[in-house]
């Protein structure tokens, strides 16, 4: 039977990598930018995780590199280090087949850079990696982009946010005016379009909503506080819920660190991930994550975005992410490849207003609480009701007293009143 990605033309190869790992069937976003990819064209895919958009754009890239060609042909950018190891991996994957050999290699920060510079003189014909480290071989000149025919910016909005939109600026501008850039991102602010104006020409730009906000696999719980200190309450939710991985994901590093100690004071298998731990140390927690040696991991919103690790059953959100698009990539982590999930999120009385809005968006959540060791549903009636002010912000915000109809009238006839008052005394006292 006839693979159904023949139908774009692929090299043979690249057929024979994806029958290895039981890809038959191309997704939306794979089906409309494979055959604009493989053409040369700008593209701009907006589509959230789990859509496919790894291989929309890999795919084709791998199709047009020139073995025979000793130069570097395309640059993919990632904001993070974990993400740009995984699309390497997921290149290594799809070039293994090639006859003659498509060379790469990861260019992130966190390693030894002489030993990097060393690597690069060997011109890879694929260099995947972070904007920063990319932008500093450049200038290094162990790097040499100016006949790159393929620039990829993978999570553009992450970029933006983390102030690497830089980084990727300096980059693209050594490279020859040609080249075709593709820019994937689950949003388009308008900050980002001056980029992509400066760089992109005509650009074939697709946007792929999934079915729902989230995966129908998942379900979602809200956990109220009761303004109750969190970190007490997590560890008998986790110990109930015994996941087989659960990512707890909070806005901070600090608070990251928190509930981390706080898992190993009780003695749970735990470990954290956030910008401030170090590169080797993120490298060793990645590596027991695949390994299925972590039950627990603890983060920041590094890793809502992109990284795809197998099996978590579970994801606890300690508290709802500032920008509640954060939600449904946090929650995206689960429910993957045909699996279930559950999402339990902790919510105080503040929470009420972007729980209303996420429940706008289509995500339908049920109220839980953990009593004497049972999950039970929350009637309305008992569920959390918004904080009500006090002090001077219920002051500032206090109605106006009702005033009596006709009360200006009452008012100007009681100060002429007291004017003829003083004037009869004054006239008495002259006499």
């Amino acid at each position: 039977m006839e693979h159904n990605f023949n139908r774009f033309e692929l090299q043979p190869f690249l057929i024979q990598a994806l029958m290895e790992q039981n890809i038959d069937l191309p997704t939306e976003i794979q089906e409309r930018l494979i055959p604009a990819i493989k053409n040369g064209l700008d593209v701009i895919g907006q589509s959230q995780t789990g859509t496919g958009k790894t291989y929309a754009f890999m795919i084709p890239a791998v199709h047009r590199i020139n073995p025979d060609r000793k130069e570097t042909q395309a640059v993919i950018t990632a904001p993070t280090r974990e993400l740009a190891t995984q699309l390497y991996d997921e290149l290594t994957k799809l070039t293994r087949f090639s006859e003659k050999a498509i060379s790469s290699q990861l260019v992130t920060g966190g390693t030894d850079r002489q030993r990097m510079i060393e690597k690069l003189k060997h011109k890879p014909h694929i260099i995947v990696g972070t904007p920063g480290r990319i932008a500093d071989m450049i200038d290094e000149k162990a790097l040499d982009v100016y006949h790159v025919d393929m620039l990829v910016v993978d999570e553009a909005d992450q970029m933006l946010d983390m102030g690497f939109l830089e980084d990727v600026d300096r980059a693209a501008s050594k490279m020859k005016k040609e080249v075709q850039m593709m820019v994937f991102s689950a949003t388009i602010p308008e900050k980002l379009k001056p980029f992509l104006r400066k760089y992109m020409k005509n650009p074939r730009q697709v946007e792929v909503q999934p079915e729902n906000v989230s995966p129908k696999q998942i379900e979602h719980w809200l956990v109220p506080d009761r303004d109750k200190d969190r970190k007490q309450l997590l560890i008998p939710v986790l110990k109930k819920l015994n996941p087989f991985l659960a990512v707890i994901f909070t806005n901070t590093k600090e608070t990251a660190d928190e509930v981390f100690e706080a898992l190993q004071a009780a003695g749970l298998n735990a470990d954290v991930l956030h910008g401030g731990v170090s590169p080797r140390q993120r490298k060793k927690v990645m590596k027991r994550l695949q390994d299925a040696e972590v039950q627990y991991l603890v983060a920041t919103d590094l890793v809502a975005r992109g990284i795809d690790v197998k099996g978590i059953s579970h994801i606890i959100n300690y508290e709802l992410p500032k920008e509640l698009e954060y939600y449904v990539h946090r929650v995206g982590r689960t429910a993957r490849a045909g699996w279930d999930g559950i999402a339990v999120t902790f919510i105080g009385r503040e929470d009420q207003l972007p729980v209303s809005k996420l429940e706008k968006q289509g995500i339908k959540f049920v109220y839980k609480e953990l009593k004497k060791d049972e999950w039970v549903d929350l009637e309305k009636r008992k569920r959390p009701q918004p904080k009500k002010e006090t002090g001077e912000a219920a002051r500032a915000v206090a109605k106006p007293k009702k005033v009596k109809p006709g009360y200006k009238k009452k008012a100007r006839f009681k100060q002429e009143k007291e004017e003829r008052r003083k004037r009869r005394i004054e006239r008495n006292n002259k006499k």
